[in-house]
């Protein structure tokens, strides 16, 4: 078969301009980036506010392995389902990440004849959306280490700034580091370090933001470290939100592009699953909801990460709450969750993918704990057998939750459309989809909450100095903000090799870190690594540019 790079160099694509006609926006309403991509401007979201919403159908996964699970394969492939079946729907994905690109994930476009396009520019620069990110993060660091130099008028505590530098590529030697080195004149010597972009407050903020006031508001609102009494530092404090809000201004606009199939596509924003809430931006849910019958959102990872995340996090603050779930999973994910070696996924092993069934029942457990009706999409492989695919779909049925097989790979729309059926019927039921906490609740009881609801645990551990950070937080009269439980995406509990559906253990609070302008706390449970490393053979090493200015390499 051809690699995606190959199928999404072959594919006839319309112009953008097209695509945004087929979704009512109007000729002024759109920037185009070349012949295939396009902003889209605030003001068209403005000129919907308060018509008719669609319904939005949220994905969501089985708990990742090293095999890949292709659930943005199956995003795009339900989105060209919808499509051929008669109803007008869009997709909504989170930007990739230079990061993962060139180290060793590969691309966020999905994958053969579901893909969105063009995919080598979404896979790079696309339009600029994580520079503008980068230089806004840091130009905060900047002017935070400039306010030292000039005399730290604010008194600020040197040994408690919070705020790091950013940069979207993987380097693990930038994860710790000391600054302002040399002379006088060179700045005040401080241990520091940097993010991955996608982990940046920055990123988070841009994704929530529901429009360029509430950008600002919550850029000012970024604390950057504490003085020796306790008393929180905000960006606003150093007057540097409105210099980055102008840096965001285009960056804050929706990115429209379209599938293989010409299905429009929004692409913006992405932060990170764990250490953020790994959903694209409210602004082109909102867009696609309001052009759209069905906008198909992808959330990062598992249930028990994206999508509590979406539900706790940003339905609340947006209000758009979903109409049904998709559960994606593969026969290979599950046999790995039953102790099957990655190198004897290609053998067929019914006794051990039926221990790796109870990983599937805890995230179908998570979403009708959310009042979401569930249909689980089986992503097919050819390793798999007939017989491993049968067990799958009966046990997902018996518990009375639609399973169809998915072959969107290969096939595209096509390959997806008796699961785009399923999702329509889901969508159809009367349900009341909620948050597993109340805003009134303390931050601990929202810790133990998403800990015991979603992950299984029999309870939560505090550190010291993590009791302490949620008192500081409650003090500061912000423990109404829901919380962001970071942990390793691979496991329930907070130790990644722990897999299936783990019983009796308790999760670790090992830091809490108050993310105010994104509007939330992050908790981490474990080891969350905020700027990863490359692996011994980057993906980088294989991509090229040929005299004609062909990419080569790319997936």
């Amino acid at each position: 078969m051809l690699s995606d790079l190959e199928i999404a160099e072959r594919a006839e694509l319309v112009p953008i301009s097209e695509i945004a006609g087929q979704i009512g926006l109007l000729d002024d309403e759109i920037e185009t980036y070349g012949r295939y991509k396009a902003k889209v401007s605030l003001a068209a979201i403005e000129r919907r506010k308060g018509g008719r919403l669609g319904k939005l159908i949220l994905v969501s996964g089985t708990s990742p392995t090293s095999a890949g699970e292709g659930k943005t394969t199956v995003s795009v492939g339900l989105g060209q389902a919808l499509a051929k079946i008669g109803k007008q729907a869009a997709i909504c994905l989170r930007e990739p990440s230079l990061g993962p690109c060139m180290g060793l994930k590969g691309g966020a476009a999905g994958g053969g004849f579901s893909q969105v396009v063009p995919m080598e520019d979404i896979n790079l620069h696309f339009t600029g959306d994580f520079h503008a990110i980068t230089a806004a993060h840091n130009l905060l660091a900047a002017m935070l280490d400039n306010h030292l130099h000039q005399g730290n008028a604010l008194g600020i505590d040197t040994r408690q700034i919070t705020w790091p530098r950013a940069l979207d590529m993987n380097d693990r030697a930038l994860r710790q580091i000391v600054i302002g080195l040399g002379g006088r004149s060179d700045g005040v010597p401080r241990e520091s370090g940097f993010v991955i972009t996608v982990a940046s407050e920055v990123m988070a903020i841009l994704c929530l933001a529901t429009g360029i006031a509430d950008l600002r508001r919550r850029l000012g609102d970024i604390v950057v470290g504490y003085r020796a009494d306790g008393s929180a530092v905000t960006c606003r404090d150093l007057n540097a939100h409105g210099a980055m809000a102008a840096l965001l201004k285009d960056a804050i606009k929706p990115n429209l592009v379209q599938t293989l199939e010409h299905t429009p596509a929004f692409i913006h924003g992405g932060p990170f699953a764990n250490i953020a809430h790994g959903t694209n931006s409210i602004l082109a849910t909102r867009l696609a909801l309001e052009t759209r019958d069905y906008a198909v959102v992808e959330t990062g990872f598992g249930s028990e990460l994206g999508a509590e995340k979406f539900m706790d996090i940003v339905a609340p603050a947006s209000g758009l709450w979903p109409a049904a779930a998709v559960l994606v999973t593969t026969v290979r994910a599950l046999k790995m969750q039953g102790g099957v070696p990655a190198a004897e996924l290609k053998r067929e092993d019914l006794d051990r993918l039926a221990l790796g069934l109870v990983n599937l029942d805890r995230h179908i457990d998570n979403l009708l704990a959310f009042g979401l009706p569930p249909v689980v999409a089986v992503n097919i492989f050819p390793t798999d057998s007939l017989a491993e695919r049968e067990l799958v779909l009966a046990h997902a049925r018996s518990r009375g939750v639609p399973a169809e097989e998915v072959d969107a790979f290969q096939n595209g729309g096509d390959g997806t459309v008796r699961l785009a059926e399923r999702v329509v019927e889901a969508a159809e039921q009367v349900v009341e989809p909620h948050s597993l906490y109340a805003r009134e609740a303390s931050l601990v009881e929202k810790i133990e909450t998403v800990a015991r609801t979603v992950y299984g645990a029999d309870g939560v551990e505090f550190a010291p100095a993590a009791s302490r950070r949620l008192g500081q937080i409650t003090a500061m009269g912000l423990g109404h903000l829901p919380v962001c439980l970071a942990k390793n995406q691979y496991s329930f509990t907070d130790d990644p090799s722990r897999l299936g559906r783990p019983t009796g253990f308790t999760v670790t609070v090992k830091e809490v870190r108050l993310n105010a302008g994104a509007g939330f706390v992050v908790v981490l449970l474990g080891s969350v690594m905020q700027m990863p490393g490359l692996p011994k053979q980057p993906a980088a090493e294989r991509m090229d540019l040929t005299e004609d200015g062909r990419i080569s390499g790319l997936f």
